[in-house]
């Protein structure tokens, strides 16, 4: 008979393993209490100030409906501001899309400078964008629709050049190799494989103008947001309860109807 064995495991980690995760750990907190110290912020301050928030929250209620008329207008034009700016971003990201994408530009130089600029872009946030062409341009909706169309473009060309870099190469050396031109190339190789996938990521960028031009009402760039900020400084909280409650539902119904496009075509 076979003697049952006396081996008892240690763990399931080893015990570098579990070193590198103990001082990891331990590294993590240090820093957390540090930065809590340095700011005066705690996880207790939530409870000690709850208090207050339920306050806050019953200055909200009931909302003010009677403001609805007002709110519709700087809603469109939310919107509005929205769709400009995506249709602008995507046409513009098309050619920039292939310059970044390393299976279609040849040239070195120009694909690293494209990248350069593509990735300088998208370190801007789009707020800050708004705010320089607020003081470009004015106060108004076109400085918020810049604003979105260069922060578009960046998330745009971003996702699109990444398709593309994964796409079938066999198609497009068949044209070649045929005698088909670089225009020939794309239209007939590249742009099938990646279609479908560019109008689900233009729905995306879509709804997130919808939400960002939101935010960048607050610097005066038009919008929903505008009005928001307004009612917000005069501490007309039933008024900003509607506006909040009208602008959840609406983005709610468009991110549903852009999902569900988005489905049927990927």
């Amino acid at each position: 008979m076979n003697k049952p064995s006396t081996y008892v495991p240690k763990g399931i980690y080893p015990f570098k393993t579990k070193m590198i995760m103990t001082v990891a750990l331990i590294v993590v907190v240090g820093f957390y209490l540090v930065s809590s110290i340095k700011t005066e912020s705690f996880i207790i301050d939530i409870f000690v100030k709850l208090p207050n928030v339920f306050g806050l929250i019953s200055d909200f209620f009931p909302p003010d409906w009677g403001y609805v008329a007002q709110i519709w207008p700087k809603l469109f034009e939310t919107i509005h501001m929205a769709i400009i700016a995506t249709t602008v971003a995507v046409i513009v990201s098309i050619p920039f899309s292939l310059l970044t994408a390393n299976n279609v530009t040849t040239n070195n130089v120009l694909y690293q400078v494209m990248r350069f600029v593509l990735n300088l872009i998208r370190t801007i946030p789009d707020i800050i964008l708004a705010v320089v062409f607020v003081g470009l341009f004015g106060i108004g909706a076109f400085s918020g629709i810049m604003a979105l169309i260069i922060f578009s473009i960046g998330i745009l060309v971003k996702l699109m050049s990444e398709v593309i870099e994964a796409i079938d190469m066999n198609p497009t050396e068949a044209i070649r190799a045929s005698g088909g031109n670089s225009l020939q190339t794309i239209s007939f190789a590249i742009v099938p494989q990646v279609l479908p996938q560019f109008i689900s990521f233009s729905l995306y960028v879509f709804e997130l103008n919808i939400r960002a031009s939101l935010v960048l009402g607050y610097v005066g760039a038009g919008g929903i947001g505008q009005l928001l900020n307004k009612e917000m400084n005069f501490l007309n909280y039933p008024a900003v309860s509607s506006i909040i409650i009208i602008v959840f539902a609406v983005v709610v119904i468009i991110d549903m109807i852009s999902a569900k496009l988005r489905e049927g075509l990927v």
